[in-house]
């Protein structure tokens, strides 16, 4: 295998011939160390000086939080190297927007050997759901484009025909225009943020300041945050600018993290769900001594003491009262939570003064601790304490959750924004918000409204296998017949089985229904338990696409090279589909997928000079136009796009105290009466009726009003068999499913070289491990009321006692007989329970720990891959 590419490398590189090569040496390609990457340096390296391709700006575009610039140089229609952002200086004002190994690993993915190179069904597979039992374990055999896809559409025909588009679970434009499909909902990165801020802000999102203003912060709170190893890209970079202008960094963790060790100052240890008692001893504090911000209460919140209650509510449900214990009996002392929480009393006071006396403060908290059972009353009591500091409409300050995919540059405005793609919407019937096409994407339906039709994401196995969910608008229980999972991919490679709790109902589940089909690029988890499996494009080989989400910067993804093997985009499935269902292809995708990218980038808009208006960022000629093949009309704007499409990136530059910066909530801590929030009463609401009765009407579990600190289940407290006496129960640990270098979530775990770099080890607390008399190196049998698996095991003193971790999105392995998952997927513990406003409670799960009495595990990196020839 060498010989061969090596051959074909160091000389011109030949597509065909490539392909060809890597057919014959697939199963080559799976072991440890043996990969293009290695066999080919020394042609890549010639090709490069020789100028033999071109340098292609590749789109990295999983789901992690990053925004970076990733680029290929393609020879012949093969990758052959990658590189990141060297299109300027780099500066702290103006960064260069570079990857992590996540994104210079993508052409392993691509090219990888277990690309699924041709349309498959199972073996044992019969129409109508027979020898449905087999799914996860039957052989693959390879079928035609054609067969393919006339079983799909006959099987979707059928389901129809006998039991309705409510017996179908799913959604895409094809789905929508056939009428539709029963929705998952919830909320599984963002867990309970969104709905509280929402109604205690007035804001979905109530956004940071942006990047540059953190620098001028005296103090910085990260709490539950680790974004050196969960937001890979400039994240860290940009806050050790804010440590080297002169901020301390206090983390807030169960564990000390990469990021504890590269930013903090202090640390402050807490146990996973009891947040919340936590920052209720910090408040007690603050009121002990008369620490907080009281005008700014007064005047910008309602809620925090009986004098200042919204409109209507009860005098005895403020939050100062509920703190104090004035009615309940239960003063919140930092006594009283260090007995939850695990904080010394006295770090809690030390942590409330310091935050309370100092000013400017950034108050800033990750998603991890709303990913929560009930995990609204972190979020609530985050809030709350954060404000009573007042903190808010100032340089240097704030009070806010991370903001995801915006974090490159911490907040602030949208400086530069691609366009629609220009397709019309494509409505569910059955759960009318869910639209295609709304926002060139895809919205997320609010699951309130009583005409919405699909279950929580944590109540989809148990609607397939009880025959009903809680339905929306408070309808309670609604019946539910579920024949057919449909699994189009979205690009971002998105996998529910794996990575939605309850794996072992989850594939119960999938070998009820009558017919599962997916299309995917490689055998993932939910591939493995489909009927058909059809091949589908990675983003490299499609069109193209702006990726956004950087305020600063736009990306490029632009086409690296021609479909691999019979792979076959997404929309070319559902135009072929729609033609054997009866339905018009070109009602459904007007436009070519061509004309899609030309749209996005015509429409892309940059800030203006102002500082609040948007122009043309792309200059368009009628020449461009003719060379796209394309409708259009010429335009003027900041850059060619012919230089646009070689650049790959566009990026605002920034300097300090530009115009461009944002205070957020500035004019409104300055007048609120003048500038009101959208909240019910104009202000911050630490008092929020509207929240308590949105959760409500979900259906699910409910939250009071104020932030009060409720054990959740699956919490510190059920670690106990008797909380009193404090003996342990039977599941004495706390499990963390933290994220993970090897993966964006389940995306990568395929990846040899990823594989070596990151183990997928089981880390506990070293003095937990040796009372139980294991070692580092063992392997061990993790076990929850839900399920179990193995791992080896790295004994740390990074954790605090009684609590563990596993990285999530290892992809699972099931030994059927033991019902043992050997990979370490952490959804087989973690238990699908229904909170709140459908968040996942991974991080409300406990386990038990013993040595494995089986045969130990193989390093991953040694596993075969899941290679179909």
């Amino acid at each position: 295998m060498g010989n061969i590419l090596e051959g074909i490398v160091n000389h011109k590189i030949n597509r065909r011939n490539f392909l060809k090569a890597s057919a014959i040496g697939a199963a080559s390609l799976t072991l440890p160390g043996c990969s293009s990457n290695t066999l080919t340096k020394a042609g890549a390296d010639a090709a490069i000086a020789n100028n033999e391709g071109e340098w292609i700006t590749a789109g990295c575009w999983h789901n992690c939080g990053g925004r970076c610039l990733n680029k290929a140089y393609v020879v012949d229609g093969v990758v052959v190297r990658q590189k990141t952002d060297d299109t300027h200086p780099d500066s702290p004002d103006y960064p260069q927007q570079r990857g992590c190994h996540r994104g210079r690993s993508q052409r392993h993915q691509v090219f990888g050997a277990d690309r699924i190179k041709y349309p498959m069904k199972r073996k044992h597979w019969e129409p109508g759901g027979g020898n449905k039992e087999l799914r996860g374990k039957d052989e693959w055999v390879r079928i035609s484009w054609d067969e393919a896809l006339d079983l799909v559409a006959a099987e979707l025909k059928r389901i129809k025909e006998e039991h309705g588009n409510k017996s179908i679970l799913g959604t895409s434009r094809l789905l929508n225009f056939y009428g539709g499909g029963l929705v998952r909902w919830g909320s599984s990165s963002s867990g309970a943020w969104g709905v509280v801020q929402e109604c205690m802000t007035g804001f979905f999102s109530w956004k940071a300041n942006d990047r540059p203003d953190w620098r001028n912060a005296k103090l910085i709170v990260m709490w539950g945050a680790n974004p050196a190893r969960s937001n890979l890209g400039n994240p860290t970079y940009n806050l050790l600018q804010a440590k080297k202008a002169g901020a301390k960094f206090i983390f807030v963790d169960p564990q000390v993290s990469p990021s504890v060790k590269t930013l903090a100052d202090k640390y402050i240890p807490c146990r996973p769900g009891t947040d919340t008692a936590l920052l209720l001893g910090m408040a007690y504090h603050m009121i002990e001594h008369n620490l907080q911000d009281q005008d700014f209460l007064d005047r910008c919140t309602v809620g925090f003491d009986k004098d200042h209650m919204p409109e209507g509510a009860d005098p005895k449900e403020n939050f100062k009262d509920y703190v104090l214990g004035t009615y309940d009996g239960v003063p919140k002392t930092p006594e009283w939570a260090s007995k939850i929480c695990g904080t010394d009393p006295q770090l809690i006071r030390e942590f409330a003064t310091e935050v309370a006396t100092t000013k400017p403060v950034i108050f800033n908290s990750s998603f991890a601790p709303a990913r929560t059972y009930r995990g609204q009353q972190f979020c609530q009591a985050f809030l709350t304490v954060g404000w009573m500091t007042g903190n808010v409409g100032k340089p240097g300050s704030g009070v806010w959750t991370m903001n995801y995919a915006a974090n490159q540059g911490y907040g602030g405005k949208t400086l530069v924004k691609g366009g629609g793609r220009g397709l019309p919407p494509a409505v569910n019937p059955l759960f009318p918000d869910a639209t295609y096409g709304a926002y060139d994407g895809y919205r997320w339906a609010n699951p309130t409204n009583p005409d919405a039709n699909g279950m929580a994401y944590c109540e989809t196995y148990d609607a397939i296998l009880k025959g009903e969910y809680t339905g929306t608008g408070g309808r309670g229980k609604v019946p539910c017949d579920i024949r057919l999972i449909w699994l189009v991919r979205d690009g971002s490679g998105y996998n529910f089985l794996n990575q939605s709790s309850g794996i072992h109902k989850g594939i119960e589940a999938f070998r009820k229904v009558d017919f599962v089909v997916t299309n995917d690029t490689v055998l993932s988890s939910i591939s493995k338990y489909a009927d058909i499996v059809l091949p589908a494009t990675t983003e490299w080989e499609k069109e193209g696409k702006i990726y956004q989400g950087n305020p600063e910067a736009i990306f490029i993804n632009q086409k690296v090279t021609e479909p691999l093997y019979e792979a076959k985009t997404e929309e070319w499935m559902d135009r072929e589909l729609a033609k054997r269902l009866g339905l018009n292809p070109d009602e459904i995708y007007p436009i070519t997928e061509k004309q899609q990218f030309f749209n996005s980038l015509a429409g892309a808009e940059v800030i203006g000079g102002d500082g609040e208006t948007y122009e043309s960022l792309v200059t368009i000629t009628e020449k461009d136009i003719q060379e796209w093949g394309v409708q259009g009309k010429p335009q003027l704007g900041k850059i060619a796009l012919n230089d646009l499409m070689a650049q790959g990136v566009y990026q605002v530059e920034r300097t300090a105290g530009d115009s461009l910066t944002v205070i957020q909530g500035e004019d409104f801590v300055k007048d609120p009466a003048a500038n009101p929030l959208t909240t019910k009463s104009g202000k911050l609401e630490i008092h929020c009726q509207p929240l308590s009765d949105k959760i409500a009407s979900y259906g699910l579990t409910t939250v009071p009003p104020i932030a009060m600190y409720e054990p959740p289940l699956d919490g510190y407290e059920d670690t106990f068999e008797d909380w009193q006496s404090k003996k342990k129960g039977k599941y004495p640990f706390q499990l963390v499913t933290i994220h993970y270098g090897r993966r964006s979530h389940s995306v990568f775990d395929n990846i040899p070289q990823l594989r070596e770099a990151y183990p997928q080890d089981f880390v506990m607390n070293t003095r937990d491990g040796e009372a139980l008399g294991l070692k580092d190196g063992d392997t061990v049998l993790i076990e929850s009321e839900y399920g179990k698996c193995i791992r080896p095991l790295t004994l740390s003193e990074t954790l605090m006692p009684g609590v563990v971790t596993l990285g999530e999105g290892a992809w699972v392995e099931m030994d059927e007989e033991k019902g043992i998952d050997k990979a370490g997927a952490t959804n087989v513990l973690c238990g699908a329970r229904l909170s709140g406003q459908g968040e996942e409670p991974w991080n409300t799960t406990i386990v038990r720990v013993e040595k494995y009495a089986g045969e130990p595990l193989k390093p991953d990196a040694q596993w075969a891959q899941r290679i179909i020839f």
